[in-house]
């Protein structure tokens, strides 16, 4: 049987593998979003400028 590590973070409980990896793909899922909103806002700059 595995043994399955813990991240321990000051003041929280362990997390698993499962829990640290689930986090990390929701700080990146918020980072992507930020930057499709950025690309957004100066897609519709750019075309009103050839407008």
């Amino acid at each position: 049987m595995k043994k399955r590590k813990c991240l321990f973070l000051a003041g929280q409980q362990a997390l698993t593998p499962d829990q640290q990896r689930i986090k990390e793909l929701e700080a990146e899922n918020r980072q992507l979003k930020m930057e499709q909103e950025i690309l957004k806002k100066a897609t519709a700059f750019f075309a009103k400028e050839l407008l």
